[in-house]
């Protein structure tokens, strides 16, 4: 299971409230004679708890995919991270070697006699903090915790040995590697905790300080070395698409290996957000299929609905594969598959062509992930954003488009074979041009559009050649 923990402070002088940290845990129950436990299932009740709900499959993904993400990028390590460099008065990484021994005692264990893993936790930032300030000499401060996995428990009467050291520094961050392991009387020591800290040090004004260069240890130190570099690469990559606005420019974020999952993880958020506003507006509808629009923050969002007598999960692997849009969509007049990420996350080029008479057509580097319902009160879902790519930059043949957040919403409803489309775009310059007749209501293109849709959805339910994934 998965829990969100939010740390605020407040100042009861001044009503001045600000949050110190953001944290998601996930817990498992123990064992029992009977083997695994079945835990119940969590309901959702509002479309914010709904939205969270689904999300936390998104960051359970993020984590299972963590290592590999790493591991490639060392693959890589010469094109992505570039080679260890040695620089005239780096510190020896063994000077910040910190090793320190803590008794479990009663009051560091709950109820079960397993030591308490935030004790756990405060013991290994002290070694973490001593090994950080061996670096920079003075007070450092802790700032992100990556990869604290609970590897096995400890007990009352357990040695802890915590182990830290700097693995590496960078102009203004360092990053400290901690172990913990535990052993009681002569047993061998049993490896419970491990965890990557990244401090700061601040001057007298809040601001970084530069910090000295670390000289990795001969024997492992040039692999800590490395992978600490990678960790920080999926670190900026995360922050930067996490702090993306809607209103900057350019909306295409670059894509690459190590910043797969958050690409994906932002891309999928952003369509499940998009999905649980309920302030829509009805602008028109034909034969039954609603077109609504919405204006938030200076951005023209729309979504359109209809129902359609195919099978969801049909529905689903038709339209994930956008190649075969263009059966069924007249924006679509040409698209390839670029790069097939994983089984769930596709990139592609898609050309669409001019709007007006004589002018040239627009292509877009699209980024498609799909993903199936977490559970029956969850919808399939296939989210588009644009990308870019040094491999296919822009031409002169076609005006390079973006696309913020774009997607369709599969719900299977109580019918087995009749299912809820709603497509969702928001009218970013590139997309506009497009739908901007529909949007004041002086075309009917949209519903033609969706009837084609339908047509092609209808004619292909039977098609088992859809239920092959674009690998395939």
């Amino acid at each position: 299971m998965e829990v969100g923990i939010l740390v605020t402070c407040e100042d009861l002088y001044t009503d001045r409230q600000w949050k110190i940290c953001h944290a998601f845990a996930t817990f498992v129950a123990r064992r029992t004679e009977a083997g695994k436990v079945q835990l119940n299932q969590v309901v959702p009740h509002t479309q914010m708890e709904q939205m969270e709900y689904s999300l936390a499959a998104e960051r359970r993904r993020m984590r299972l995919i963590h290592a590999e993400i790493i591991t490639d990028l060392l693959n890589s390590s010469t094109a992505q991270l570039g080679e260890c460099q040695e620089y005239t008065g780096a510190v020896a990484a063994e000077r910040t070697r910190v090793e320190s021994v803590e008794l479990v005692l009663p009051p560091h264990a709950n109820h079960q006699v397993s030591t308490f893993g935030g004790q756990i936790m405060a013991w290994m930032e002290n070694v973490a903090t001593i090994a950080a300030s061996r670096l920079c000499n003075a007070h450092p401060t802790l700032r992100t915790i990556d990869m604290f996995h609970f590897r096995g428990p400890s007990h009352i009467g357990d040695r802890l040995v915590l182990k830290a050291i700097v693995n590496n520094s960078f102009k203004h961050s360092m990053e400290v590697g901690v172990c913990a392991e535990a052993y009681q009387g002569r047993e061998p020591l049993r490896h419970i905790n491990s965890a990557f800290m990244t401090f700061e040090v601040l001057d007298s004004e809040g601001k970084t300080c530069t910090l000295p260069h670390i000289r990795p240890e001969p024997v492992d130190g040039k692999r800590r070395y490395q992978e600490a570099i990678a960790r920080r690469k999926i670190r900026l990559d995360r922050k930067y698409i996490i702090s993306c606005k809607q209103t900057e420019v350019p909306l295409s974020v670059p894509w690459d290996p190590s910043n797969q999952m958050y690409l994906s993880y932002n891309n999928v958020s952003a369509l499940k957000l998009m999905d649980t506003r309920n302030n829509w507006v009805l602008t028109s509808e034909k034969n039954k299929v609603r077109l609504y629009t919405l204006e938030e923050n200076h951005v023209l969002c729309f979504k359109v609905e209809m129902h359609v007598s195919v099978a969801a999960e049909q529905t689903f692997h038709l339209l994930s594969d956008l190649r075969r849009r263009k059966e069924g969509d007249p924006h679509y007049k040409e698209c390839e598959v670029i790069n097939q990420a994983d089984e769930d996350d596709t990139l592609y080029r898609v050309a669409t062509p001019s709007v007006g008479r004589g002018g040239k057509g627009q292509d877009f580097i699209l980024l498609a992930s799909r993903r199936r319902p977490c559970d029956a009160s969850d919808p399939y879902l296939i989210a588009l954003r644009s990308v870019s790519m040094p491999t296919h930059p822009p031409t002169d043949d076609y005006t390079r488009g973006e696309v913020l957040c774009a997607g369709f919403t599969i719900w299977d409803e109580s019918d087995a074979n009749v299912t809820k489309i709603t497509y969702y775009n928001q009218a970013t310059p590139g997309v506009l041009p497009y739908i901007s007749t529909d949007i004041a209501g002086l075309s009917s293109s949209f519903y033609s559009v969706f009837s084609a849709c339908s047509h092609f959805l209808e004619a292909n339910k039977e098609n088992l050649a859809a239920h092959c994934t674009v690998t395939e």
